[in-house]
C-alpha cells in the first residue's frame, strides 16, 4: 500500500507567505517598542488629545465586528462572516494607525503610581501587550489562508486567532478606561 506524503508548505506557496507575515509582524512589533520606549515624543502637549478615546472606540468596534463575524460563521453565513471580519480588520488597522500617532506625539502614558488598581492594571496591560504581539501574525496568517482559499488551514488557525484577537480588542478598551479613571 502506497501513501501519499502531504505537500510541504514551500511547494504550496504557504511557507514564503508565512515567513513574510512573520517578518512584517516582527518589524512592526520592534518599531512599536522603539516608538514607545526609545523614541522621544514630539512636543505637542495637548494636541490630538482625542486619540486615546478614538483608539478605545476602534478597539471596541473591532470586538463587536469579531463577535458578529463569529455569529455569522456559526450560522454558516460565509459572506456576512467575511464582511464582518474584514470590518474588524479595518477597525484594528485604524486603531493601529491612531496608536502609532498617539505614541509618536505623546509618548508612553503611565498609570499613576499610587492610584487604585495599579497592580491589576499592569497585569492586564502586560497580558494585552504580549497577546497583541502574538495576535498580529495570527490575524495576518488567518486572513492569508482565507483570502487564498485555504479554508481548512484558515479554520485551524482561526480557532486560535479569534479568542486572542477578541481578548486584545476588549482589554484595549478596559485598560483605556482604567487609565482614564485613575487619572481622574
Amino acid at each position: 500500500m502506497t501513501t501519499v506524503a502531504p505537500r510541504s508548505n514551500l511547494r504550496t506557496g504557504t511557507g514564503p507567505a508565512i515567513a513574510a507575515i512573520l517578518a512584517i509582524s516582527a518589524a512592526a512589533t520592534l518599531f512599536l517598542f522603539w516608538l514607545i520606549y526609545i523614541h522621544p515624543a514630539a512636543a505637542t502637549s495637548g494636541s490630538y488629545a482625542f486619540l486615546p478615546a478614538l483608539n478605545a472606540v476602534l478597539n471596541g468596534l473591532s470586538a463587536v465586528a469579531l463577535l458578529i463575524g463569529y455569529t455569522f460563521i456559526r450560522a454558516r453565513r460565509i459572506r456576512a462572516h467575511r464582511t464582518s471580519m474584514i470590518t474588524a480588520f479595518i477597525f484594528s488597522t485604524l486603531f493601529l494607525v491612531g496608536y502609532i500617532a498617539h505614541h509618536a506625539l505623546h509618548g508612553d502614558v503611565r498609570y499613576p503610581l499610587h492610584a487604585a488598581f495599579r497592580s491589576p492594571y499592569l497585569y492586564l496591560l502586560a497580558s494585552h501587550i504580549i497577546l497583541a504581539v502574538v495576535a498580529l501574525p495570527l490575524v495576518l496568517v488567518t486572513f492569508f489562508f482565507s483570502l487564498s482559499g485555504r479554508i481548512p488551514q484558515h479554520r485551524k488557525v482561526a480557532r486560535w486567532t479569534f479568542p486572542l484577537w477578541l481578548y486584545v480588542s476588549v482589554t484595549g478598551v478596559v485598560t483605556y478606561v482604567m487609565l482614564r479613571l485613575a487619572q481622574g
